[in-house]
């Protein structure tokens, strides 16, 4: 889940501020005073924390050998340097360290980027979505009609140079931001499929792709969602038109389909399964392995009463592993295809300063039936391959395997 449990700025508030009156309001004040004026607010806010209820790490980085460092460079580098470049790059370093994929820090150019990969609003670009599969950024999925499929590139195409530059060590943020640009201008992209390394030059398009479309196969009523969108998002709005539209056709069964998802927003996965589930626990949330919240399905089961198959495979992620996983524990749908990716952590989108941002790992989510599926992912109760000759052949042998559970 790239998945975000908050996405506006963090901020701390003090629920019993008001019965203790002007005496912590004096301390709070002097706090913030010492703060301004450069004293150690880290120690402070210790002291004072536990009883504003505010958890706070005293703990200090010493930071004088980068600021041996930055000095020696600044010093002896032949060549024009930005500090700006400086502070991110040690910002991003400082954020690797921590050794966890999921955890990145974001300039203001690549939080930009982020949020509209979140809406699906994203500007200038090929029309491809761009994750993490096998240790390497690779092309997760291409939009119909967009200059990606149209140039030729294919989902499992792992991506090793952008406008010539190698790109094998660079973040998902990096290759995206490096990739998009202004519509009509042109980007070199460069893949290796199949032990072949492959160059293709795209014209970027103005790119916006919905997150929810349906249709009618056999009988059958076919949802597909592409990404789980945020709060203010269209994912819920988006599924739950298309649940009453396919019932008023008077579907035999629902197939929901997962593949190739990554995630997104919890708050619209709690939405989606709300279709089938009242009111049921999806996940629950679990810091340091102790529970510390449930969350909970929208209460509206439009389709509870279709028989339903949730499609899954391995770039199925986050939000549709929770959805796919609480759908299957509940006994409301079977699952067919292959074992999703195994994202069993939850991640918190923090506010920085220059408009940079951290999106952290704050979090596990296990199943209702108590499973963390980092690493091993969700078996599918029918196990049904999609093979490089299907795809080249124009075939879906999974998505026939689930029309036919509901049809036969």
């Amino acid at each position: 889940m790239s998945d975000s449990t908050k996405t506006r700025r963090q901020r701390r508030r003090d629920d019993r501020g008001v019965s203790r009156g002007n005496v912590i309001a004096l301390v709070v004040i002097t706090a913030l005073v010492f703060f301004v004026a450069g004293s150690r607010s880290d120690q402070i806010l210790a002291q004072i924390g536990p009883s504003l209820g505010i958890k706070v790490d005293p703990s200090t980085l010493d930071l004088s050998s980068l600021q041996e460092t930055y000095r020696q460079l600044k010093a002896n580098y032949d060549g024009d340097i930005k500090n700006s470049d400086l502070i991110d790059g040690a910002n991003k370093g400082l954020v690797a360290a921590a050794g966890d994929q999921y955890t990145v820090y974001m300039t203001a150019e690549e939080a930009k980027a982020f949020e509209g990969d979140l809406s699906g609003d994203i500007g200038g670009g090929i029309g491809a979505e761009i994750g993490m599969r096998n240790d390497a950024v690779s092309i997760v999925r291409v939009l119909a009609d967009n200059p990606a499929e149209k140039a030729g590139l294919k989902a499992g195409d792992r991506i090793v140079a952008v406008n010539e530059e190698s790109s094998v060590d660079w973040t998902v943020e990096e290759t995206v931001a490096e990739i998009r640009g202004e519509a009509g201008t042109t980007v070199k992209v460069s893949v290796l499929r199949g032990g072949e390394t492959l160059d293709f030059t795209i014209t970027r398009a103005e790119v916006s792709n919905p997150s929810v479309t349906s249709r009618v196969e056999n009988g059958v009523g076919i949802i597909k969602i592409y990404r789980f969108d945020g709060e203010n998002g269209e994912t819920v709005s988006l599924a739950r038109q298309a649940a009453v539209k396919l019932k008023q056709q008077k579907v035999r069964g629902i197939v929901l389909d997962l593949r190739s998802n990554t995630g997104g927003h919890v708050q619209a996965a709690e939405g989606v399964a709300g279709l089938w589930l009242d009111d049921e626990v999806i996940m629950t949330e679990r810091r340091a392995g102790r529970t510390v919240k449930e969350y909970r399905s929208g209460s509206n089961p439009l389709l509870a009463s279709l028989p339903t198959v949730v499609l899954i495979n391995g770039s199925s992620a986050s939000a549709s592993e929770i959805v796919a996983g609480a759908l299957k524990d509940h006994g409301k749908a079977t699952l067919v295809g292959e074992k999703s990716f195994g994202k069993g952590s939850m991640q918190t989108i923090i506010d920085l300063s220059r408009d940079a941002i951290l999106k952290v790992t704050t979090a596990r989510w296990y199943t209702p039936s108590g499973i963390n599926i980092t690493k091993t992912g969700i078996e599918p109760d029918k196990k049904v391959e999609l093979t490089v000759e299907d795809v080249n052949a124009d075939r879906d042998p999974q998505i026939e395997a689930a029309i036919s559970r509901l049809t036969s």
